[in-house]
């Protein structure tokens, strides 16, 4: 890591230190009613609390279970119809006019049909986070596979080779670093509606916790899953970034 890196890396944490002790300091003086507002202590203390008991690391495992499948199913779906559309200036043209109808639909638009056909269930929130998630994905993968070099399917052409052999040996690498562009961004979509979806339909998970919490004023409790979730959030964008940095590890070569 260059020294730049490392300054702008502690001036991060220095802020987000400042910004720990502005909370301590309000709670500390009771700005706000510690029924509503508890001390970054107090949290901290329900979040092991939580993790001593169990509690919470059920409900964590449930959220990982609810956003992982929801975005694996996203995923793909996303890149199997992404790189279909992509490939093909048909597709997109008899296509294309269908996904802009379905594309600036709101999720929460889609909860209420999905609950009417599903239920209050594990399938019901599988489908909304699959369906939010997935947009992201196949956009960037439509994006990618459209703006492969076109003299690269002419080397292609010439060498005779197949169509499945072009995808995976021509496309696929020149569109991966849209694709994982949008796989990122779906992974953040999905944590968002497993909580949503876990608040309404009381799934076990940390968006039903917080409900919980919040509906018996146990304001602590509700700060130590908000925390746990911003803390998820934050290392499946790392993971993410060391899985991408990996794949494309070539690129630094060229």
């Amino acid at each position: 890591m260059s020294a730049t890196a490392m300054i702008w890396r502690l001036a991060s944490f220095a802020v987000a230190a400042g910004f720990v002790g502005v909370w301590q300091l309000i709670a500390n003086l009771k700005l706000v009613s510690p029924v509503f507002l508890p001390g970054p202590d107090r949290a901290w203390t329900a979040l092991m609390r939580g993790f001593a008991t169990g509690d919470l690391t059920s409900k964590l495992v449930g959220t990982l279970g609810h956003m992982a499948y929801g975005w694996l199913a996203a995923s793909i779906a996303g890149i199997a119809l992404g790189a279909l559309i992509g490939s093909s200036r048909l597709m997109r043209a008899y296509i294309a006019p269908s996904l802009e109808f379905l594309r600036p639909l709101p999720v929460s638009a889609i909860i209420p049909v999905a609950i009417a056909m599903l239920g209050l269930t594990e399938g019901m929130a599988l489908f909304v986070i699959a369906f939010g998630a997935i947009w992201p994905i196949m956009l960037a993968t439509i994006h990618g596979f459209a703006a492969v070099e076109p003299r690269l399917y002419e080397v292609a052409r010439s060498l005779q080779m197949s169509r499945p052999a072009i995808v995976f040996k021509i496309a696929l690498p020149s569109a991966l670093p849209d694709i994982l562009a949008g796989m990122r961004l779906s992974l953040t979509v999905a944590l968002i509606l497993s909580v949503v979806c876990e608040v309404l339909a009381g799934l076990d998970g940390l968006g039903h916790w917080v409900l919980l919490s919040a509906r018996a004023f146990r304001s602590a409790d509700l700060f130590a899953g908000v925390i746990l979730l911003g803390a998820t959030g934050y290392l499946t964008s790392i993971v993410m970034s060391l899985a991408e940095r990996r794949l494309l590890a070539w690129q630094s070569t060229r």
